[in-house]
């Protein structure tokens, strides 16, 4: 088959199961997310290479993986733009200290446990060419991640988004996931520099930079932007930070957090829509064709997977809920900020593509970060509903003459004005 009826083969392949597993996992009351996921883990080698290996590799041969690799990075570019406008810093002011504490606990107990794991992951699941101070920043960034995106979508969905409870873990995701990608940053300029002197010359260089953005490009974003010149905006930021040596995505993450939000939001819906239908859907084949779970070929392997996952959940779930409780949340709403928190989703994928990328993720630890994504986002649902449901029936159903609370856990849809 011609490489271009081929790759248009795959397109129709991936988005068609894509849309039909997250329609599937969004009635079984999950985020469309892990339909998605899923459905790129079961195109993979996993699934359906174990399945049926012939038609596996005629629909995916090795030469045809690398235009799928590209335009998904062109799809996570455009995503990571609209996670950087999608980020509001005057979440931060609403309850700073609040945020600041929650926020900053759960991004330190995760890395520092997350490090922690990676002294006894190292020799067991690396290479000796992969430097081990560039492995242990890696895992213990991992650690740290939330998905604000998929976070957002499960607040909408379950009529949280005007609560206190909401506010403050979208605001404690924006932060943590801004503070996870400026220690990512940090990691791949480290991998990729390996001298000391190119080191300091590209953190000094990258530094100019988000200066020159911050002070520079961002007042005269003010005026009135065409679609056309935000995209062009978007892919100059992506290639100079990539010119730099941390990644093209970080570019496209700061560009969308220093663009306007009046104006750029309505061009962002135009974006939205293509980028969610079709190139993640890519992103996640991308992802699935490099996850096999055959690499966990020992029970040592699976031993270290399923530390993976308790330290994952016990630094992100545990730190969030602990420092909730200890400002003041009442224990049902701490753990609800907990769960929700423990959410890693796509930008998990993300994280672990970037390492994959640099080299400091060997092929069974990306499994191993997938398969935590995947149970740690899917987890989150059920425990909001299990929390949730300790609730005295007499706070959520209050008398009809009383309005509602805003600051209550499992507050209705009312609340979303």
């Amino acid at each position: 088959m011609h490489d271009t009826a081929l790759t248009l083969l795959q397109i129709i392949v991936i988005v068609a199961l894509s849309r039909a597993m997250a329609l599937l996992l969004r009635r079984l009351g999950q985020p469309a997310v892990i339909g998605e996921i899923a459905a790129g883990i079961f195109l993979g080698p996993s699934l359906f290479g174990a399945i049926a290996p012939a038609t596996f590799v005629a629909l995916f041969p090795p030469n045809s993986i690398a235009a799928l690799t590209t335009l998904s990075q062109v799809g996570l570019i455009l995503f990571m733009f609209l996670v950087g406008l999608e980020f509001a810093p005057e979440l931060l002011r609403e309850r700073k200290h609040t945020v600041v504490v929650i926020s900053h606990v759960s991004i330190v107990v995760p890395f520092i446990l997350g490090t922690l794991l990676a002294v006894y992951l190292y020799p067991r699941v690396s290479t000796p060419d992969v430097a081990y101070r560039s492995f242990v920043l890696f895992l213990g960034t991992a650690m740290s991640i939330t998905a604000f995106p998929v976070l957002a979508r499960i607040l909408s969905d379950r009529g949280l988004t005007k609560t206190k409870l909401g506010n403050t873990a979208i605001a404690c995701a924006a932060v943590d996931d801004v503070t996870a990608w400026c220690i990512l940053a940090f990691v791949v300029v480290l991998a990729r520099a390996g001298d000391p002197t190119l080191l300091a010359v590209r953190l000094v260089l990258l530094a100019v930079y988000v200066f020159l953005m911050l002070r520079v490009i961002r007042p005269l974003l003010r005026r009135k932007l065409s679609l056309t010149i935000v995209l062009l905006f978007v892919f100059a930021s992506a290639f100079a930070t990539e010119l730099l040596g941390v990644h093209a995505l970080f570019g496209a993450f700061l560009a969308g957090a220093i663009m306007p939000r009046d104006g750029a939001e309505t061009l962002a819906v135009h974006v939205r829509g293509l980028t969610s239908v079709v190139f993640l859907p890519l992103f996640f084949a991308v992802t699935g064709l490099r996850t096999n779970i055959g690499t966990l070929s020992t029970p040592e392997l699976w031993l270290c997977c399923a530390l993976v996952l308790l330290v994952a959940v016990a630094g992100k779930f545990g730190g969030a809920a602990a420092s909730a409780a200890a400002v003041k949340f009442p224990w049902r709403e701490s753990l609800a900020i907990g769960a929700l928190m423990n959410t890693r989703g796509l930008m998990e994928m993300v994280v672990v593509n970037v390492g994959l990328e640099i080299g400091v993720v060997s092929p069974s630890l990306y499994t191993m970060i997938v398969i935590m994504a995947l149970v740690t986002t899917a987890m989150t649902t059920p425990l909001l509903a299990a929390i949730k449901a300790t609730q005295p029936r007499t706070l959520e159903h209050p008398p009809a003459s009383s309005p509602p609370d805003p600051d209550a856990f499992g507050a209705t849809r009312s609340l979303r004005g």
